[in-house]
């Protein structure tokens, strides 16, 4: 993997944003540190931001820098050891009638209607709601990176859409949107255990998923995929079984 070192230092630069109001802990503020420019981050430079612990939304690639917390920590599942527990199997098997089809990134429909009704459902109020046509594009549909849409279907129905990227190692969740009538069948989890199965097709090491934060319900459950691996002082460790 070329390594930012090698990089001209003058290529990519890194700077931080004032602060915000946190969106997952109540209460605080966060900051994000952003690599610039957008133009010089493809899917090379962009599988090391990764690994050093960088998302991204849209065209804006960050990773949290916030002055008095560390609670968002990185992490991945390692392939070709995950073994699914006993419920993600149950959820695998109630969802064995979905079609999966891999799609580039162009707007569709349904899926931008789907969207809204996840939005609506899940996360009400929080301003993603009201996301129209053009807002929904540049959140999704813009990148620079090796992306797809994973299109899940039921029958004539789409019921959930996933955007991932391709890494040199691996796979990056970066977001997943599901029909909420369906919330019993575990979309969710599901969308997460079908990109693991897809990286171990593709002969890829890892499934990034993003941030883990043990205070907040929306992002705790990641733990929950093992084993897991996250990103602390540097280096990606594997968590022991049990452990938050």
């Amino acid at each position: 993997m070329t390594s930012l070192r090698e990089l001209p230092i003058h290529s990519l630069q890194l700077y931080l944003t004032a602060p915000y109001p946190c969106s997952y802990l109540p209460g605080r503020e966060a900051r994000s540190q952003v690599a610039t420019p957008h133009s010089l981050i493809d899917t090379t430079v962009y599988s090391e931001l990764v690994w050093r612990g960088f998302r991204r939304s849209g065209q804006f690639v960050y990773r949290p820098r916030c002055n008095s917390c560390r609670a968002c920590v990185p992490a991945r599942v390692p392939v070709a050891d995950f073994r699914p527990n006993r419920s993600q199997r149950r959820c695998a098997g109630r969802n064995g009638d979905l079609e999966l089809v891999l799609k580039p990134l162009a707007f569709d429909e349904a899926h931008y209607r789907l969207y809204r009704r996840y939005q609506f459902a899940r996360h009400g109020g929080g301003g993603m709601d009201n996301d129209d046509r053009e807002q929904y594009r540049g959140f999704l549909l813009q990148s620079r990176v090796d992306s797809v849409l994973a299109e899940f279907s039921l029958g004539e129905e789409v019921v959930m859409v996933a955007l991932i990227d391709r890494l040199l190692d691996g796979l990056s969740a970066v977001y997943t949107f599901f029909e909420p009538a369906l919330a019993k069948r575990g979309l969710g989890v599901y969308g997460v255990l079908s990109q693991i199965e897809l990286a171990r097709r593709l002969g890829l090491s890892y499934v990034y998923l993003g941030y883990w934060i043990a205070q907040s319900q929306k992002m705790a459950y990641k733990s929950g995929y093992r084993p897991i691996e996250m990103l602390q002082d540097g280096a990606w460790r594997r968590q022991e079984q049990g452990n938050e």
